[in-house]
């Protein structure tokens, strides 16, 4: 309900859009000027809402809707305007090649506005993916040289994932995934980074923070992790392993490295 009423003013602008650009296109700029280019305007703006929506998990109908609506009223508003010397199979051909280019270019705006809002998020779960991760570290890596302050970095594995795929099916793993990310995003400050790596991998980034008040950060995530995890009956649970350390004294590799080896002594521990 809620996506529908956000729809529905996108929709009214967008015919607004069209219907003062066509107005625009034969009363104003007259038969010298050609503003056709416009019309491009509402389905790009359309196509970037359709991507971010549908993410790259989906495909989205946005474009192909959109580009049908902008070929309509352009060409019902053309009637209107040159009625009635305007012959209806010309209406009906207009609408036929202004909506199969109008939606290509949607179809083609929209895989582009894809590609560059996930290029650095993971798409599951709208959290920072290993490239993004990366350059956050390598940054504070540089402040905290120049501050001398630490900075830590916890590797987080989820226990037991595969059995409550093969239990309850891929999208309640998916919907785990989705849980630990909403819950580790919870339980970060403003100002830490919060990526997924892998399928259930994920690490936080803990700018000036050391080793004490990272194992308090630790202890809050597993009660966090496990009071959710028990109300949702789902049998499964977070190993972390954390690093603390104060500039470049290890690549960010090394680094992650280093947390995933204590987080898989941490995963040990409990077999």
């Amino acid at each position: 309900m809620t996506t529908q009423k956000n729809l529905i003013p996108q929709v009214i602008l967008l015919i607004a859009e069209v219907m003062l650009i066509t107005f625009i296109n034969y009363r104003v700029a007259g038969s010298f000027y050609s503003l056709d280019v416009l019309y491009c305007l509402p389905v790009i703006q359309a196509a970037r809402l359709g991507a971010i929506r549908a993410k790259r998990s989906s495909d989205s109908h946005t474009a192909l809707i959109v580009g049908v609506v902008c070929a309509v009223i352009w060409s019902s508003v053309e009637v209107a305007i040159i009625w009635p010397n305007f012959p209806w199979s010309a209406f009906m051909i207009n609408v036929l090649t202004r909506g199969i280019t109008f939606t290509i270019i949607g179809r083609v705006v929209t895989k582009l506005w894809k590609e560059r809002e996930y290029a650095r998020k993971d798409f599951l779960t709208d959290l920072a993916n290993r490239l993004e991760f990366i350059e956050k570290l390598e940054v504070e890596q540089g402040r905290s040289a120049r501050s001398r302050k630490p900075y830590s970095l916890l590797f987080i594995d989820v226990d037991h994932l595969k059995a409550l795929n093969d239990n309850h099916g891929h999208h309640v793993g998916d919907d785990a995934l989705k849980v630990v990310a909403a819950l580790l995003i919870k339980n970060s400050r403003i100002g830490d980074t919060v990526a997924r790596i892998g399928g259930d991998e994920f690490v936080m980034l803990f700018p000036e923070t050391n080793a004490h008040a990272c194992e308090v950060l630790v202890h809050r995530i597993n009660l966090a992790s496990i009071e959710t995890f028990n109300h949702l009956g789902w049998a499964i649970s977070l190993s972390i392993g954390q690093v603390t350390e104060t500039g470049r004294n290890r690549t960010s590799d090394e680094l992650m490295r280093a947390a995933d080896e204590r987080m898989y002594l941490s995963k040990k521990a409990k077999q």
